[in-house]
């Protein structure tokens, strides 16, 4: 257990940090499963509405820093050139 106040207030900030950024987690990995799983259904249009609905949101998780640039770049270009091999 801490015993320094700023100590106690840094364990508070980062489980209040672990919680949102696990949902925010969540919500990246929810919105590039739904791009998938059109992929796997062989639906491009659905894939390619998912597709621009994720984008943003992984563009998003760069920014609050929970994704690194490259894994998110690598991401959308692999599930970008599944989307164009269905058309």
């Amino acid at each position: 257990m801490a015993n320094h106040t700023s100590a106690k207030q840094r364990i508070r900030r980062n489980a209040r940090r672990a919680d949102i950024n696990g949902s925010r987690m969540s919500a990246i990995r929810t919105f590039v499963k739904k791009v998938e799983t059109a992929i796997a259904a062989g639906n491009a249009q659905e894939a390619e509405a998912a597709y621009k609905v994720a984008q943003p949101q992984m563009m998003r998780g760069i920014a609050k820093g929970l994704l690194h640039k490259n894994t998110v770049a690598r991401k959308m270009s692999r599930l970008s050139a599944r989307i164009k091999a269905l058309k």
